[in-house]
């Protein structure tokens, strides 16, 4: 009797792992549906990534004359239109022009987002500021929200930014595997896992300065992992905690210290 409830047992973990294993991505990346919101008068650059992709980025400020160009990646939950009221505050109190790319899958745009996907595709935004929107390589800089901190850390150590600037980033996808699964199958997570994003390993070997922000009541992502990929950046921006804030209220709750920890960040 008890080997046979062994065996059940086994089987029904193994069938969860399966399930895991098979469906990973979805519980990754969640892109939204239709309709979307229209962009209004802002300039839309559109680009392919290097597996024929069809992409997108909204595009604020003259990437060509302007102070520099922040290049930015959103959340797994989110879309890269509705960051463009935060991208004009940025370029009116910066001077930078800002770059808000879009993932496949996204925004009505095809394919489905994957680590390997989204890797692409934000080599694609970077090689569009770069040769069509003329931005020299020294003149940009990167930023990512949640997931895209990760998907921003990674591209920082393929092309070295001026600065890095990271919102409620996570440490890593196997660290971030016990808050959407459960905990047996968290830890074989690992083994089966096709999404390998480690932003503490990236910043550690990004040149470039490392700056985190994080809310105190965030509970997405933990602010300790916030603490833990500033602590483990080889060149350390500054860290800025807000009280009280949570994921995605971050400029709203932070506000002048917010705006004047970018100012800083992309004054260096």
């Amino acid at each position: 009797m008890m080997l046979a409830t062994i065996a059940i047992a086994a089987g029904v973990f193994a069938l969860l792992l399966l399930l895991v294993w098979w469906g990973q991505e979805k519980l990754v990346y969640f892109p939204q549906g239709p309709p979307y919101p229209d962009a209004g008068e802002v300039r839309r650059l559109d680009y392919t990534a290097a597996d024929g992709q069809p992409l997108l980025a909204y595009v604020i400020g003259n990437p060509a004359s302007d102070r520099g160009v922040l290049l930015c990646f959103h959340g797994n939950a989110d879309l890269a239109v509705y960051q463009i009221d935060w991208a004009r505050t940025l370029h009116r109190r910066t001077g930078y022009a800002v770059v808000l790319a879009e993932y496949r899958g996204y925004m009505g745009l095809g394919g489905k987002p994957t680590y390997e996907g989204l890797r692409l595709d934000s080599e694609a935004a970077y090689d569009a500021v770069r040769r069509a929107l003329g931005a020299e390589s020294s003149r940009i800089a990167m930023f990512g929200h949640s997931l895209g901190s990760a998907v921003a850390a990674e591209l920082a150590v393929m092309h070295e930014p001026r600065a890095l600037l990271l919102q409620a980033p996570f440490t890593s996808a196997r660290e971030m595997a016990p808050r959407v699964i459960t905990p047996p199958l968290a830890l074989a997570f690992g083994l089966i896992s096709r999404v390998h994003y480690d932003t503490r390993a990236a910043v550690a070997a990004v040149g470039a300065p490392v700056w985190v922000v994080h809310g105190t009541r965030d509970g997405v992502i933990a602010v300790e992992m916030g603490r833990a990929v500033f602590a483990a950046a080889r060149n350390k921006g500054e860290l800025l905690i807000i009280d009280e804030a949570e994921h995605s209220d971050l400029a709203g709750l932070g506000g002048a210290a917010y705006w004047n920890w970018i100012e800083r960040a992309l004054e260096k």
